[in-house]
């Protein structure tokens, strides 16, 4: 052996190259099976009763507010919009397994985490049609939340500009001596942007107290994951950058759970970064601007929308539980549904931000040519009203 950069290497007479693919793929963690009964032997962290309930009534909200503000968006009444389908069990559970100290850099998938912490329907409804109470002053699109109060950083369009700027919150609490760690989401799309290999570098060699959770969802908008990396998933680029790794169900609410929480665990106190692939499906369009049905089966979708759906999985655990029944689904949709078909009609009616709204919060003192740009501006609607929308405050 012999001392090199990075410790002792061992040398050998035998040229061997190092395979491009391992003989078998990094296994998925799971928990429950497709009809929601555990796995033998299972190795989870035990859920309470008040906290499953918890988990499976906010899965069913997620779901509940995808599927109306979709339609409220196709009706016109908003400009986007972005659903989480397919996808509630890594929102959900993953939130349960953190603190409120922990911030949460997201991308845009992930409003569940949001809804656990306490945004009311109310605040999400008034964040899409962008009107006064929005805390972005309708600056931002649809779907694109922020909460200081709750730890939550505000979701940017730009893919994977969130990971590094995780990683050096991460190194701040670190340098602070915090009790918490900072944990980002992103797509596999996410994932081969350079700003994930940086990232994820960083986090390593500073030993950074970070959980990257990757929703492997196999699309990249219409780009699927043969066409974005030969490797096996995200999971194996862990412990190429040095990084402790591991494969989760992301439809199982359960396994999800569990690795988030162990993972918190590890990142506090052991002040090292984790990356959590969770395995999933994106069971609905990219967003309101695309039709998936263009590149992939319809019936590819509906399987994974039916057979594979994590919020029926995590309800027939509770129910095999004892824990639920279906009074209490009946009364928990109605009730969800009514909840946000009220929200949608009092955002709709508060009025818009004022048009300065546009030119504030950047600068103490506006720069001159801010100011003519508002001056012209100005004059451009005087002169052209009916090009300009009517219910915004001039």
């Amino acid at each position: 052996t012999m001392d090199f950069p990075g410790g002792k290497v061992a040398f050998t007479p035998k040229m061997s190259f190092i395979s491009e693919s391992p003989e078998e793929r990094a296994q998925c963690y799971r928990v429950l099976d497709e009809d929601g009964q555990p796995l033998a032997p299972s190795n989870f962290m035990q859920v309470s009763e008040q906290i499953a309930i918890r988990m499976y009534n906010e899965m069913v909200t997620l779901q509940t507010m995808d599927n109306i503000f979709y339609e409220a968006q196709r009706q016109g009444r908003i400009s986007f919009y972005v659903t989480s389908i397919g996808e509630e069990a890594i929102n959900i559970a993953s939130a349960a397994a953190l603190t409120f100290d922990d911030p949460v850099f997201p991308q845009y998938r992930e409003p569940g985490v949001l809804l656990w912490r306490g945004f009311t329907l109310q605040e999400f409804a008034n964040q899409c049609f962008g009107n006064k109470a929005d805390y972005g002053k309708g600056r931002q699109m649809p779907v694109h939340y922020g909460s200081n109060k709750l730890n939550y950083f505000t979701v940017s369009s730009t893919i994977a500009t969130q990971i590094p700027h995780a990683v050096g919150a991460a190194y701040s609490l670190k340098m602070d001596k915090k009790d918490a760690c900072v944990v980002t989401y992103f797509g596999d799309g996410g994932s081969s942007e350079g700003d994930f290999h940086a990232a994820i570098n960083f986090a390593a060699v500073r030993e950074a107290p970070v959980i990257f959770i990757c929703r492997n969802n196999g699309w990249a908008i219409s780009t699927p994951t043969s066409d974005q990396f030969r490797s096996d998933g995200i999971v194996v680029r862990g412990p190429a950058y040095g990084v402790r790794s591991i494969r989760v169900d992301g439809n199982d609410a359960l396994a999800m759970y569990s690795s988030v929480r162990a993972g918190r665990e590890m990142a506090i106190g052991e002040q090292r970064p984790i990356l959590i692939e969770a395995l999933t499906y994106r069971a609905g369009h990219h967003s309101t601007s695309d039709d998936s049905t263009k590149y992939r089966p319809a019936n590819e979708i509906e399987w994974w929308r039916t057979a594979r759906d994590p919020v029926n999985r995590l309800r027939k655990w509770i129910e095999s539980n004892g824990w639920w029944s279906k009074e209490a689904e009946s009364e928990l949709r109605s009730n969800v549904r009514k909840q946000l078909l009220h929200a949608i009609q009092v955002a709709e009616t508060v009025e818009k931000p004022p048009f300065s709204d546009l030119f504030t919060d950047v600068y103490d003192v506006p720069p001159s040519n801010l100011r003519e740009q508002e001056v012209l501006l100005r004059e451009t609607i005087k002169k052209y009203p009916q090009d300009y929308p009517g219910d915004v405050p001039f």
